[in-house]
């Protein structure tokens, strides 16, 4: 399963249900494009150090899907289809989703919008 940023927050957070879900799948991939916005959040946190000591502990255990040549096609054809279909969502959320889209994996998210992508498999907690 890959990440999104709320889901990788509630893993930083051991939340039970959240945790259930992860400690459940075979692969747990990280976009890099959720590294990046996770690390963003935390960087006005005051428990900065405690989540740079869990990012440090947690990452190992864990794929970062880097952006490439093939999930570049896989973001042109997931935003087309959704400009076409008159819903577009954010544009990190669209890299997410196409990174999904080009490893066939599901998305453990709690963001809504992600159900307009067509074919994305979605794992809510």
């Amino acid at each position: 399963m890959i990440l999104d940023t709320n889901a990788l927050s509630a893993f930083a957070e051991g939340e039970r249900m959240a945790m259930s879900k992860i400690d459940s799948a075979w692969r747990v991939a990280i976009p890099a494009v959720v590294l990046g916005e996770y690390r963003f959040g935390i960087l006005g946190s005051r428990r900065l150090a405690e989540y740079e000591a869990w990012l440090q502990a947690a990452l190992p255990d864990c794929e970062i899907l880097p952006v490439d040549r093939d999930t570049a096609t896989a973001y042109a054809e997931v935003r087309r289809e959704l400009n076409m279909a008159g819903k577009p969502i954010p544009v990190n959320d669209l890299w997410i989703a196409a990174l999904c889209r080009q490893h066939q994996l599901p998305l453990m998210t709690l963001d809504l919008h992600f159900e307009a992508v067509p074919g994305l498999r979605l794992i809510r907690w």
